[in-house]
């Protein structure tokens, strides 16, 4: 079964097969023409190859075959130059997910003191009880569930740091959801879902107003998982992979992205608690 990253390397493969044939030469001389070796270049469209080039190589093709990077990789059905070209400050890294995947701490103490933006694929890592962290991993082994208890007990003891600046934001509905166990968490013991809000109620008292968590309308917003880690870098989870934004426009972009779900939200921080009282009244 092919997987997301294994999808991204056949698009940028096939996409590259493209703009060689395109550009009418031969694949030495297109090699020549961005400063790869033939032999690279031969492995990268190998079927049997499972890793994508350096960002600097992707960027030499996208120049030399008069495309955008984000066509190549295939995140755009567009492929004309000047439409975004993603310059060498973005990098693409696999391995998410991992369970020794260290990244994200790093991250996290490199932003110590600057306002980090979260946009969460669920609900915040930092406010799941070992429950609910052990019912949503549980179709993966052991090691990976206490990697990620570790992670979130990690992420709530940064938060507790008096210099902490963090603001969440997501869908109000995914919440909705939790509580009445729907979507990932159908199937999950309602004294477990009872106890997961009673712990947010508590934690999100405690941490406010350094933790601000955010809701917005999902009929009305959308957004992909994504953490602005104030001025460093922004990072983008795909699955997979990270899509990693080292430029400070590209990082201000997603500030703005994240900044407009806020001015959207439809349930400000001091009201997020109460909502979660209203759920857990109403979850029997």
């Amino acid at each position: 079964m092919s997987t997301p990253r294994h999808d991204l390397i056949q698009v940028f493969r096939d996409r590259l097969l493209e703009v060689i044939e395109r550009t009418g030469k031969s694949r030495a001389a297109f090699a020549s023409a961005i400063a790869l070796d033939r032999s690279t270049l031969s492995q990268l469209l190998s079927p049997e190859n499972e890793r994508l080039p350096r960002t600097e190589t992707v960027v030499a093709i996208a120049r030399e075959a008069g495309v955008t990077v984000d066509w190549l990789l295939g995140l755009t059905q567009s492929k004309e130059a000047g439409t975004q070209l993603v310059d060498s400050q973005v990098e693409i890294e696999g391995g998410a997910g991992d369970p020794v995947d260290e990244r994200l701490s790093r991250w996290h103490r490199e932003a110590i003191g600057a306002k980090i933006r979260y946009v969460p694929a669920t609900i915040p890592d930092l406010l799941k009880t070992e429950a609910t962290i052990d019912y949503e991993y549980r179709q993966h082994d052991r090691r990976m569930r206490v990697v990620q208890r570790e992670r979130a007990e990690a992420r709530l003891e940064y938060s507790r740091r008096p210099e902490t600046d963090m603001e969440v934001c997501c869908s109000a509905q995914m919440l909705e959801s939790f509580a009445r166990g729907e979507f990932i968490w159908r199937g999950m013991p309602v004294a477990d879902r009872r106890a997961q809000m009673e712990q947010m109620a508590q934690l999100l008292d405690e941490l406010y107003p350094t933790f601000r968590w955010f809701l917005y309308d999902g009929l009305q917003r959308f957004s992909i998982p994504f953490t602005v880690y104030g001025p460093k870098r922004a990072v983008i989870y795909a699955g997979g992979i990270y899509l990693v934004l080292n430029a400070t426009e590209h990082i201000r972009m997603m500030a703005r992205q994240f900044d407009d779900l806020v001015r959207a939200a439809t349930v400000q921080p001091p009201d997020v608690i109460a909502l979660v009282q209203s759920l857990l009244r109403r979850t029997k």
